[in-house]
């Protein structure tokens, strides 16, 4: 038996009074936080929310998202965290594909009103019944039934509450990948996924409870929530929980909180560096106290990851990882070689092969598909048996990367498979590309995309934002890229832009630039 909430009960247990979390000017132990998620998961219970139960969670990081967290898998039931930027026909897709029976929301800003989404959402629901509500206004006005405020959970809630125990292969959490092709769909983790996937993150980054994690990160992300909250609460070190990722904040909160440990997506480090000056940070108190960092999401450009371990000081970590394999599959290594632009080496318990377009293995170097087993692979596509027959055919789940091993067992990843363009036959990744551009001395961040084109089938464009007071034209830029990429790989159509469009978790949306 087996409970993804004992990451929490165990440090609650041997060091309750330590802090969990760091939010604004408040600050909760580890008994603290154990306590609300105990009158939370009472609250559920009384409320007519059973064992075995999908309870849907919409929240930006704020601590009520971490209690909640744990109420629901305290209750035996399933976590289905999603993104708070999610509109009301998106998020009723979600509970009627999961059969949610319940939903926890923030109440949301003027300028992203969550709940009212959540609301629309609920009450086109065929399966979900209730929702409470995390109040920041007394603007929200509950005028139906079924709608509660969040604080009726902890209201004359007992403080103790008997965690509902489960089998170590009962799916703990549902994550909604982005759907980028089609309707989103939910990878099922199991509380063995996550918890194997907790231990290794702790490891990876050789976490103690006297390190302080700083948590920009939306928690709703499989990134932020089990790489970074999961393996900090399983190693009793604190959370520094920041509303959203603002980098003057963050570099603000890094000096003030003198932090340890920072993880982020790449475009997260870019903004860093740019926001030094900005931000009047003494760089030197920051880099003094921070000892390591991660980054995931996507392939981070070197010359970012150089820049800023000179002015940080701190090795930067690189994983791979996506929401179907809980996430964490390879990382690079304290104490090992570190190869800037690889994502490492396979963690413990997981197998990695690239494969060619007929599932066949291909030779060291070749480029292919990257597949996946081992014990953080999810069950499968909730509600979905033709996308979970597909993804995992063979025993192997099918990324969807395009990666090549070296000599070494480095793993590198070179594209999506969505994302490589195929211009007059010929194959370009427009990672390879963005890695040359980013280089320009003009350039701040730069996006590849490939746009439909009647004779070359594809053509290739870059998406560029400037650096401040820099008077580039497109054909500087397309002169640097010929000098420096072979004939058939340079953009032959530049574009600038002020900022590039990303999603929640930071990472570029190549898909909006396609448009």
């Amino acid at each position: 038996m087996l409970n993804l909430s004992a990451t929490l009960e165990y440090s609650a247990k041997t060091n309750p009074l330590d802090p969990a979390i760091y939010f604004a000017d408040k600050t909760f132990s580890y008994k603290d936080v154990d306590i609300m998620a105990n009158k939370i998961a009472n609250g559920l219970i009384k409320a007519g929310i059973k064992s075995g139960d999908k309870v849907a969670l919409c929240c930006p990081n704020i601590p009520q998202f971490i209690f909640s967290y744990f109420a629901i898998l305290k209750a035996g039931c399933i976590v289905l965290p999603f993104n708070v930027l999610l509109k009301n026909s998106e998020i009723e897709f979600i509970l009627n594909n999961s059969q949610a029976k319940g939903i926890i929301c923030f109440e949301g800003t003027p300028e992203l009103e969550i709940a009212k989404e959540v609301l629309e959402a609920v009450e086109k629901s065929a399966s979900c019944e209730k929702m409470w509500v995390i109040q920041s206004s007394d603007k929200f006005k509950i005028n139906n039934e079924n709608v509660y405020e969040f604080s009726s959970l902890i209201k004359n809630s007992e403080e103790y509450f008997d965690t509902i125990q489960c089998s170590s292969e009962d799916t703990a959490i549902i994550l909604y990948t982005s759907g980028t092709t089609g309707k989103p769909k939910g990878a099922e983790l199991t509380h063995s996924n996550v918890l194997l996937n907790s231990f290794i993150g702790k490891d990876l980054a050789q976490l103690t409870k006297s390190d302080k994690v700083i948590m920009s990160l939306p928690l709703f992300h499989v990134y932020g929530q089990v790489v970074m909250m999961l393996s900090s609460i399983l190693s009793g070190a604190s959370l520094i929980v920041l509303p959203r990722f603002d980098p003057v904040e963050v570099l603000k909160a890094m000096e003030s909180h003198k932090a340890t440990v920072f993880g982020g997506v790449p475009t997260m480090y870019w903004a860093l560096l740019n926001s030094l000056d900005e931000s009047n940070v003494n760089i030197n108190v920051i880099s003094n106290n921070l000892r390591v960092c991660s980054a995931g999401g996507s392939s981070l450009p070197l010359e970012v990851l150089k820049n800023f371990e000179e002015r940080f000081k701190v090795p930067i970590l690189e994983g791979y990882g996506l929401s179907e394999t809980s996430p964490g599959i390879t990382f690079n290594h304290l104490g090992r070689q570190r190869k800037p632009g690889s994502v490492g080496q396979p963690v413990w318990g997981i197998e990695i092969k690239v494969f060619d377009e007929n599932d066949q293995e291909v030779k060291t170097t070749e480029t292919g598909e990257i597949v996946v087993r081992g014990h953080a692979v999810m069950k499968g596509y909730y509600n979905n048996i033709e996308g979970t027959k597909n993804a995992l055919r063979g025993g192997w789940f099918h990324t969807g990367d395009i990666g090549y091993y070296d000599e070494d067992g480095y793993l590198y990843i070179v594209d999506r498979v969505k994302d490589m363009i195929i211009r007059g036959g010929y194959n370009v990744y427009p990672r390879e590309l963005e890695e040359v551009l980013i280089k320009h001395d003009d350039v701040s961040l730069v996006a590849v995309i490939g746009v439909p084109h009647d004779e070359w089938g594809e053509e290739i464009k870059a998406c560029i934002v400037l650096k401040d007071g820099s008077d580039c034209s497109e054909k500087d830029i397309i002169t640097f890229a010929k000098s420096n990429i072979a004939a058939y790989k340079y953009p032959r159509i530049i574009e600038f832009y002020d900022s590039l469009p990303l999603n929640a978790t930071g990472k570029i949306l190549k898909t909006e630039l396609r448009k």
